[in-house]
């Protein structure tokens, strides 16, 4: 998702935004460990739209 598009969401749709991203990268994690994963840059893409979440929680909480 960018940057602009998370930044018209509210901190309560940010923080499911966030829930929703750790369960994404859960599943990847797991789709590593059984090596179904097809694209494993994928986990690196999830991991930095986290820290936008976390980043823009964080700005909005200030």
């Amino acid at each position: 998702m960018k940057l602009r598009d998370l930044k018209e969401l509210t901190v309560e749709e940010l923080y499911d935004k966030r829930k929703e991203m750790y369960r994404e990268l859960l599943n990847l994690r797991h789709q590593v460990a059984l090596r179904k994963l097809d694209n494993p840059s994928r986990i690196r893409f999830v991991r930095r739209g986290i820290a936008r979440v976390l980043t823009l929680i964080r700005n909005m909480e200030m």
